[in-house]
């Protein structure tokens, strides 16, 4: 064990180095090229058996090891966010409101550091590793779930990964067993009324009065009728009416997402909504459409998985680096694998003010400590050999 941290502590320039070539040609969700390309070439030069176009655009590795054994499987995402990086450093994103914003170059690097490494030791393993580049998690319906009808957690007994985390300081992981992210929804309400003059609104349906009025109550499903002690959010995150000072609009446009852990605690708001959206706009005479999609489900950690990963977490860091974290309203397709195999999902702290490290995900100035690739590599190599060698 101790030769192959110290072997990837040899390669980490070699991932620093990747994930800056990553940074500089990001590619949008679903519309990934060049980077499953570039990833299935890594792991073609490391003698490991490739599959592309899985499910789309993802890429698998097949280790397979010299002596029998479980199967794991280690996963990292590769799509970049519509936004323009605004930092300025040598490895700035070149292509034009495209930028790695959420740290998925970092998890990239780091799995195709943790496969040369196991690459080179194959023949000592006990068992197999598959590894998952996944694309298009950004953005739903994501890549998690085409790629596992597309077969990639055929025979696989276990499943790890880990988010490069900019809130957390470098040094640290955090996790919990149970649910550590939310399900993450989005839905739409357009209100249909009836346009007017601004100073006859007796003549005409308020679609913006009906539209305050229904963003008012929506937040009382929350505050009045779930309880206190589930968690769960509702955010009206736009509106959209009207484009004139004197004229009553005729519709309006409502936006915005839901995030729960509990699948009672959904279904209940959905339904309390449909019943605010039709009474609200039927006792106003107006019109309308609802729409709710359903996103990623909750992440939920098995507990062996868990506490084994943190277990061999404590080969590799001191036990106060090692967090129980809440959980957090952020969503992830991780959430899809944990429901086919056991599994666990962690955090790798990535914070450093030193570095400029300091801005939260999808931030246009966000940057990593790029240490926490090296720590990420090493629980994550020490988790799967454990998990080997003690199955």
């Amino acid at each position: 064990m101790d030769h192959l941290l110290k072997r990837l502590e040899e390669i980490f320039p070699e991932m620093v180095e990747n994930r800056r070539f990553f940074h500089q040609y990001p590619e949008l969700s679903h519309e990934e090229v060049n980077t499953p390309a570039k990833i299935a070439e890594h792991l073609r030069g490391l003698g490991i058996t490739v599959r592309t176009g899985v499910g789309g655009n993802g890429v698998v590795g097949y280790l397979e090891g010299g002596k029998p054994g479980k199967t794991v499987a280690l996963r990292a995402d590769f799509d970049a966010l519509p936004l323009q990086d605004k930092k300025e450093v040598p490895y700035k994103s070149k292509v034009p409101g495209v930028m790695h914003a959420c740290a998925h170059d970092a998890h990239t690097s780091t799995l195709l550091g943790v496969a040369k490494v196991l690459s080179e030791k194959k023949e000592e393993l006990n068992g197999n590793i598959v590894f998952i580049h996944q694309f298009g998690e950004e953005l739903a319906p994501g890549g998690a779930m085409p790629m596992i009808e597309d077969g990639c957690l055929e025979n696989v007994d276990v499943i790890f990964g880990t988010h490069i985390w900019a809130t957390i300081p470098v040094g640290e992981i955090g996790l919990r067993s149970g649910p550590i992210m939310a399900a993450a929804d989005r839905f739409q309400i357009a209100v249909q009324g009836k346009g007017g003059h601004g100073a006859s609104p007796h003549e005409t349906i308020d679609s913006i009065a009906i539209g305050a009025s229904l963003v008012s109550q929506l937040q009382q499903i929350i505050s009045r009728r779930i309880n206190p002690l589930e968690p769960a959010v509702l955010t009206v995150a736009s509106f959209h009416a009207g484009n004139a000072f004197n004229v009553i609009a005729d519709s309006a446009t409502i936006e915005g997402t839901v995030r729960t852990f509990n699948p009672e605690v959904q279904d209940f708001i959905i339904n309390e909504m449909e019943l605010i959206i039709q009474s609200t706009c039927q006792g106003a005479n107006a019109g309308y459409q609802f729409q709710y999609n359903k996103g990623y489900p909750a992440v939920v950690n098995h507990l062996n998985e868990t506490q084994q990963l943190i277990a061999s977490a404590k080969k590799v860091l001191t036990d106060d680096k090692i967090k129980t974290m809440e959980p957090i309203m952020g969503g992830e397709d991780f959430s899809h694998y944990l429901e086919k195999v056991p599994g666990t999902f962690f955090f790798t702290g990535a914070k450093n003010d030193k570095v400029n490290a300091v801005y939260p995900h999808h931030h246009p100035m966000f940057d990593i400590d790029e240490e926490s690739m090296l720590i990420a590599g090493k629980v994550l190599l020490t988790a799967t050999l454990d998990y080997l060698a003690q199955n």
